[in-house]
C-alpha cells in the first residue's frame, strides 16, 4: 500500500517494543490497530458520499442534456414549415399534340396609342388554365435536405 516491505515492519516493531516495553507494547498495538481501523472507516464514507455525489451530478446532468434535447426537438417541429402534399399532375399523352395544319397568316398589328384603351380578350370559363408544376429552387432552405 505505502511501498513498507517485511524487512521495514519488523524494524518499527522493534524499536516500539525498546521504546515501550513488553508490558505496554500490546496495550499500543490495539489502540493504533483502533485508531487505523477509525481513519479506515472515515475514509470508505468519505469515498462512498463522493461517489455518490458524482453519480447523482451525472445523473443530473444526463437529465438535463435529455431536457435540452427534447426541446430542441420541440422548436425543431415547431420551426420547420409544414410540409404541404404536392398535387398530382396530370400526365401528358407523349402522341396528344396535334400535328402543324396550314393557318391564314395573321394580320399585321395596328399600333396602339397611349389615348385608346386596348380591347379586351374574350374570357371562355369553360376551361382552366393550366398551372405548370413548379419544383422548388435546390437551394430552398426551408425545405429538409434530400437523400441521395
Amino acid at each position: 500500500m505505502f511501498g513498507i516491505s517485511f524487512s521495514e515492519l519488523l524494524l518499527v516493531g522493534l524499536v516500539a517494543l525498546l521504546v515501550l516495553g513488553p508490558e505496554r507494547l500490546p496495550g499500543a498495538a490495539r489502540t493504533a490497530g483502533l485508531w487505523i481501523g477509525r481513519l479506515k472507516r472515515s475514509f470508505n464514507a468519505i469515498k462512498q458520499e463522493v461517489e455518490r455525489e458524482i453519480g447523482a451530478d451525472e445523473i443530473r446532468r444526463q437529465l438535463h442534456n435529455e431536457h435540452i434535447l427534447s426541446l430542441e426537438q420541440e422548436a425543431r417541429k415547431i420551426l420547420s414549415p409544414v410540409q404541404e402534399t404536392p398535387k398530382p399532375v396530370e400526365p401528358v399523352a407523349e402522341h396528344s399534340i396535334a400535328p402543324p395544319t396550314a393557318t391564314a397568316p395573321a394580320p399585321a398589328a395596328e399600333p396602339v396609342h397611349a389615348a385608346e384603351p386596348a380591347p379586351a380578350a374574350p374570357v371562355t370559363p369553360t376551361e382552366p388554365a393550366p398551372t405548370p408544376a413548379v419544383s422548388p429552387a435546390p437551394h430552398d432552405p426551408t425545405l429538409p435536405p434530400r437523400a441521395p
